[in-house]
């Protein structure tokens, strides 16, 4: 892939290949195809009478996605058998309908944020740069996190950062952030990272593998985009709903909340024929090369007959 197009590596590739059992003439879903890292693989595994489907919330991605595919052909044009489309997975249903695409035989789907996303300044995803708290995939849709930041309750919050982040420090964040907003609103990356800071460095939580910021930044993106709800949705009615019997759906989790729900869905046998019975981590030449797969899983349903 030509790196100035993303920043981002894709995650557990040679696994994600291997688990999607591709082969000629395949119809694959990419749920969630970013900058189009795994699809750029995926795609000629299925040639030449293959479909490649690739969704994503987040426009910008998509861009990068074009990008990336366009350079499967010589002239620099996305092949006729590729369709990108602004959705999320969970809407996968509908995308088929209006395509009158009956089925599809694999879907994957890559829960992680991307490091283009993660880079972006305007979009508040990552903690590292300044920018405005957005944390928005589709920006057409629903308030940018600060808003939502500055008129819930303390409960509100709580419950939020404690649920999405499972972070200890959760209460006296959340008093924390009240009690800076009464006297100025949090709109910046840069506010919310220093009262966090603040916190746990009065806590005596510094140093440790990540950032105090880590879990507070990955509850709010959480609720931002309300992910767990399409995460649900998509593995309880849309994704069965679309494979063929026997077809394969790959979800790659980063997280506890993530891979849980995922675990418990996959046990439904009136949907799922088989599934992993224990997830398929990062090898640890990816984790050191990698360090964004450190927590990253694989887990395959089968659809049932």
């Amino acid at each position: 892939m030509n790196r100035s197009i993303t920043k981002h590596r894709p995650v557990m590739l040679r696994e994600t290949l291997q688990e999607l059992a591709l082969e000629p003439g395949l119809k694959i879903v990419d749920g969630t195809v970013g900058a189009g890292g795994h699809s750029l693989e995926v795609f000629p595994k299925i040639q030449p009478d293959g479909r490649l489907i690739g969704l994503d919330r987040d426009a910008e991605m998509l861009q990068r996605a074009t990008a990336t595919l366009q350079q499967l052909t010589e002239d620099n044009v996305l092949p006729q058998n590729i369709l990108l489309e602004q959705s999320s997975y969970a809407e996968l249903r509908s995308v088929l309908d209006a395509h009158e695409i009956e089925s599809v035989d694999r879907i994957l789907v890559d829960l992680g944020l991307s490091s283009d996303q993660l880079a972006d300044r305007k979009r508040g995803f990552g903690f590292q740069s300044d920018g405005s708290l957005d944390m928005r995939f589709d920006t057409r849709q629903g308030e940018p996190i600060h808003i939502w930041l500055n008129k819930a309750s303390i409960e509100e919050i709580t419950s939020v950062l404690l649920q999405f982040g499972e972070d200890p420090l959760s209460p006296l964040i959340a008093e924390t952030i009240a009690e800076h907003r009464r006297k100025k609103r949090i709109e910046t990356v840069s506010q919310l990272t220093e009262l966090i800071e603040t916190v746990a460095s009065g806590r005596g939580k510094r140093g440790g593998k990540s950032h105090p910021a880590t879990r507070t930044f990955q509850a709010l993106r959480i609720q931002a985009n309300a992910e767990l709800e399409h995460l649900k949705r998509f593995l309880s009615t849309t994704a069965p709903e679309s494979l063929a019997p026997d077809g394969r759906l790959v979800v790659i989790t980063f997280h506890s909340l993530e891979d849980r729900i995922v675990k418990q869905m996959f046990q439904d046998r009136s949907v799922w024929k088989s599934s992993s019975k224990k997830p398929i981590p990062a090898c640890p030449l990816e984790c050191k090369m990698n360090p964004r797969s450190r927590s990253a899983k694989i887990r395959i349903g089968i659809r049932a007959d």
